[in-house]
């Protein structure tokens, strides 16, 4: 049997479209809806069920792909480890949002980077969650730390870590809410105060309004800038209130040059998630990474 035609088989069973699957291996649907045909003659059984959006496996398609994908993973690897026999250290690509992947993963994995034969070259990117998976599907990427839960075969992720958010401002800001300000009337009162945001679409802030006072923030942003790292140098600097991840901002908290301006009970959550794509894990510097994130993370707070 054709390798070729059930690495196509495997990418469309992962992928549960032609179109993805096409994009993935660099053909085209036709050529990839062939295949397929091809396939499902020889066999003599349909492997896939042609839906209004993408493809659902027939049960064949399912045992096939659970047996066949597994060894073409396999060969994969091996391909991968030759053409890296020229180099001590293997590259592993991981995306994600800048600031978490600059302050969380980036410290968490320079332990694996060493000069003792086990580590690897590391070479990150940016982005946002839809841009990050999207790159993860489309082998541009090895890992990928994410806000959104990956949908599909084509990905898998686990859980990494719960990020807390926190309602911050410089002290002179934060002396109009007192804490004897009923909580019905801070959202209200907050109002004065300038906003800083990451995007015109205020989501930090919006997720917070809603979560905690359930209603949607009334100002608009005064500062956007497209980086949490540079919103905190504005709280900082007393620009006006921000919503930030705790961890960012832990230490600027420590040192009083930004304070709350209000601690609910149950703060809003975030979950960033480890994606990776299906197979790949038994890739061993892909498996290290991912076991060294997961557990590094057990420790964030």
């Amino acid at each position: 049997m054709d390798l070729a035609l059930l690495r196509t088989f495997v990418t469309v069973h992962r992928a549960g479209s032609f179109t993805r699957a096409a994009a993935l291996l660099g053909l085209s649907q036709p050529a990839v809806t062939s295949q397929i045909r091809t396939l499902e003659r020889q066999l003599g059984r349909p492997l896939f069920l042609r839906r209004a959006r993408g493809v659902t496996p027939t049960t064949i398609g399912d045992e096939l792909a659970h047996k066949a994908a597994p060894h073409l993973d396999a060969l994969v690897e091996i391909t991968e480890s030759d053409l890296d026999e020229e180099s001590s250290l293997r590259t592993l690509h991981l995306a994600g949002p800048p600031e978490f992947v600059a302050e969380r993963a980036l410290p968490a994995l320079t332990g694996l980077t060493g000069d003792d034969g086990q580590g690897f070259a590391l070479r990150t990117s940016f982005g946002t969650a839809e841009e990050i998976l999207d790159g993860l599907s489309a082998g541009h990427h090895d890992l990928a730390i994410s806000t959104a839960r990956p949908r599909g075969g084509l990905l898998t992720a686990a859980p990494l870590c719960d990020e807390e958010h926190v309602l911050v401002a410089a002290p002179r800001w934060a002396e109009r809410i007192t804490p004897a300000t009923p909580r019905r009337t801070v959202a209200p009162a907050l109002e004065t105060v300038p906003v800083i945001e990451v995007h015109e679409s205020l989501p930090f802030t919006s997720r917070y309004w809603g979560s905690v006072f359930n209603a949607r923030p009334a100002a608009s942003g005064t500062v956007i800038v497209p980086d949490l790292r540079a919103v905190l140098a504005c709280v900082v600097a007393g620009a006006g209130l921000a919503v930030l991840p705790r961890y960012l901002c832990a230490a600027a908290l420590r040192r009083g040059e930004i304070v709350p301006l209000h601690e609910p009970a149950v703060p809003p959550l975030r979950t960033y998630f480890l994606a990776v794509r299906a197979g790949t894990l038994a890739m061993p510097h892909i498996a290290r990474a991912h076991e060294w994130l997961l557990r590094a993370a057990t420790t964030w707070y």
